[in-house]
């Protein structure tokens, strides 16, 4: 049995916990930035073919104390990285740290590297990997605590928010596992109509109609784990056939999309098309101070901008009024999730959250504000 850490946005982690524990992992601990899990390599194919929320799953093969940077060379070098994978592929080695004592990680970055081909040459009679930081085929990540390192070998490559769907983009797209994550946590089903008026490239409306006809985040592209040694392919392939198999035909899903933008929307109505989902979505390209809600009721869900620079809080704070009038006159019987770094937006608004999340949009501080739409005020009378 291995041991796996498994990141994902900082807000998810009690979520992706679940996930895991559902596809069949072991000793499934939530922590700051993912959740630590054991199992077989099955379970950890299933969590990089099914996970929506996670950003990557790390195999852990070595941890020790450490007080210097050659320290950490030797464990390292006392690492038998030939049992994971060949001299003759291409390697990355990344490193990251919370509290550590030392000064520079590119130098750790640098003494990591150096442990695992002095090993490679030692084993393998002067081979070694070449290193290739665009397109590795093996990644080793190496995380510092204040006196402890970790050793990883990377099972996803490309990060799992890389769907294999999504080409044209707008302006800050939200990441595909933190849109799913927001998803879950606005209690969207399918079958509710869902609505996103700002919907920029689409995000929400490519991950809803993935769920609504049961798509598998990780089907349509490569893993990691396939350039490991002792990779299962027979066991892969069962297990990605099964997911193939588990889709539904694609049908008209009652998701809905919006944009006061021309360019959006087509980027919107492209990646959809693209991934063969745009009969499941309406689009359409609209101010959201004046489209009219497309169904009696459902769930309503969008990034909207939030301002920088002083001059762009100053305009937000005129547009958030004008915004609650919209919704209130438009959107009654809808439950609005507005995901933001703005933290005044309710209080501008005037309208109370029934729930406020915090989420992380990388290390940006965000909230997930949850406003039931009634008609006329939401505040509570004094």
């Amino acid at each position: 049995m291995n041991n796996y850490f498994a990141s994902c946005p900082r807000g998810l982690e009690p979520l992706l916990a679940d996930d895991i524990a559902a596809l069949g992992g072991q000793h499934v601990k939530a922590v700051g930035g993912g959740v630590m899990f054991a199992g077989d390599w099955p379970v950890c194919y299933a969590v990089n073919l099914h996970s929506r929320l996670a950003t990557r799953v790390l195999w852990r093969v070595a941890a020790r104390g450490y007080a210097t940077a050659d320290d950490i060379y030797k464990l390292a070098l006392d690492t038998d990285w030939t049992a994971f994978f060949l001299p003759t592929q291409t390697l990355r080695v990344d490193v990251t740290a919370i509290k550590s004592p030392l000064k520079s990680l590119d130098f750790v970055t640098l003494r990591v590297k150096d442990g695992i081909c002095d090993r490679f040459r030692r084993d393998c009679g002067d081979v070694r990997p070449s290193i290739d930081t665009r397109q590795p085929d093996v990644r080793v990540q190496a995380f510092l605590t204040e006196d402890n390192c970790t050793l990883y070998v990377d099972t996803s490559g490309d990060p799992l928010w890389q769907r294999g769907l999504r080409q044209k983009t707008v302006e800050a797209p939200l990441k595909e596992n933190l849109a799913a994550g927001i998803l879950r946590l606005a209690g969207w089903q399918p079958g509710t109509p869902l609505f996103d008026p700002m919907c920029g490239s689409g995000t929400f409306l490519l991950e809803a109609a993935q769920i609504a006809h049961g798509i598998a985040p990780g089907s349509r592209r490569s893993f990691a784990f396939e350039r490991l040694k002792g990779f299962d392919a027979e066991t892969w392939r069962r297990m990605r056939e099964a997911a193939l198999a588990a889709e539904k035909p694609v049908a008209w899903a009652q998701l809905f999309g919006a944009d006061v933008s021309a360019q959006a929307v087509r980027a919107a109505t492209a990646n959809l098309d693209r991934a063969g989902l745009l009969e499941a979505v309406e689009l359409i390209q609209s101010d959201i101070l004046e489209v009219a809600a497309p169904a009696d009721g459902g769930i309503l869900v969008c990034n909207p901008p939030y301002g920088v620079r002083l001059e762009e809080q100053e305009s937000l704070a005129a547009f958030y009024p004008q915004l609650a009038t919209a919704l209130k006159k438009n959107f009654a019987g809808w439950t609005c999730h507005f995901f933001t770094a703005d933290l005044r937006m309710p209080k501008l608004m005037r309208l109370t959250p029934s729930r406020k999340t915090p989420l992380y949009n990388g290390a940006l501080e965000c909230r997930l504000f949850e406003i039931r739409m009634v008609a006329g005020s939401n505040r509570p009378a004094k």
